[in-house]
């Protein structure tokens, strides 16, 4: 029996939460050899999101079996949490190229996306989300992982008599109802209720932030519970940030360097506009690479996660470029809001 078949893993976002079910992946070996032979590739880059990085040697093996004895297969040891962690260093250097874990943000002939859809069964977990929706009008969102599903998710829905809305957001998003850690597009639709069918509390919590006029209901099928995303613990944290760099006199504004998070202009602009900011460059914005810079706060313009996941391990705060203007007095604090990415690259 093969790698493939027989091997699971955890959570392909890094959500803290216990898994109740194990997961098994198709990593769609086939696809990638197909891909090897029309190239004539000679060598093969590999990519996995952290919670699958274990996986890598085993699909590595199996890859090797159907591959040319010639061809090389490599294995990316970059940081990856989504399909913008694309890994430009390998891309360059091999001829075909296979990023895991994630549907396409940026189409491309050398790169392969196998999104790796969940074995999960959604309907018992939709179930026990009935007892937090009112029936009539409702929204429903997923994450990549669970879009194979997402037709039967919606009918499941009409059935039991609800109208449900649907649309794809921009151009960051691939389909019909996904929404990203960075991006809720998908969610602005005519309804006051929104179902999230996915794992951990994230991608809801930034729904609900971006949609505050809307209910949110968290049907998380990994672990097996329901619930309402709750903003207020996280918009108290917040706050808390923001009033700590109101007094900071140095400000570090990280300008990322990954392909699918840059915002070159917004970090020029707070520079070009603070005598006392700092344009600091970075691929991994972590708190042991910021605590050798002598500052008071810092903005990042990077992955929006990066502040409201990591915030709190910063040695000094960490804010939103929305968050800043309201630190040095250039908004009121009521317009504190979630930090997106809207449009594409």
């Amino acid at each position: 029996m093969s790698h493939e078949e027989t091997r699971s893993a955890g959570d392909l976002r890094n959500t803290g939460l216990s898994l109740k079910h194990d997961r098994t992946w198709d990593y769609e070996l086939d696809r990638i050899v197909e891909a090897v032979e029309e190239r004539d590739a000679e060598k093969v880059g590999l990519q996995f999101p952290e919670g699958l990085k274990r996986s890598a040697p085993g699909v590595a093996d199996d890859l090797r079996k159907l591959l040319p004895d010639d061809t090389r297969v490599l294995i990316s040891g970059q940081p990856c949490y989504g399909a913008c962690d694309l890994d430009t260093y390998m891309m360059r250097r091999t001829d075909v190229f296979v990023h895991f874990g994630h549907s396409p943000m940026k189409e491309s002939e050398k790169i392969i996306y196998v999104p790796l859809f969940s074995n999960v069964d959604v309907e018992p977990i939709m179930e026990q989300s009935l007892e937090k929706l009112e029936v009539g009008d409702v929204g429903l969102v997923t994450t990549a992982q669970h879009m194979n599903l997402f037709p039967e998710m919606k009918e499941w829905l009409t059935e039991r008599g609800f109208e449900v809305h649907t649309r794809k957001g921009d151009d960051r998003l691939t389909h019909e109802g996904q929404v990203l850690g960075c991006n809720y597009a998908s969610a602005d639709i005519d309804a006051d209720q929104v179902l999230y069918v996915g794992g951990g509390k994230f991608h809801p919590l930034g729904l609900a932030m971006e949609h505050p006029e809307k209910k949110v209901v968290i049907a998380d099928p990994v672990n097996n519970s329901v619930s309402v995303a709750d903003t207020e613990k996280f918009l108290k944290q917040r706050y808390a940030t923001v009033h700590k760099a109101m007094d900071a006199e140095k400000w570090g504004v990280i300008f990322c360097t990954k392909i699918g998070q840059g915002r070159w202009d917004q970090a020029n602009e707070i520079v070009e506009n603070n005598d006392n900011a700092y344009l600091i460059t970075m691929d991994e914005v972590t708190p042991d690479r910021l605590r050798n810079f002598d500052m008071d706060a810092f903005v990042n313009t990077g992955c929006p996660r990066i502040t409201t996941d990591d915030g709190p391990q910063f040695h000094k705060p960490m804010l939103t470029p929305g968050e800043y203007e309201i630190a040095v007095g250039n908004k009121p604090l009521d317009e504190l809001s979630f930090d997106t990415f809207h449009g594409t690259w």
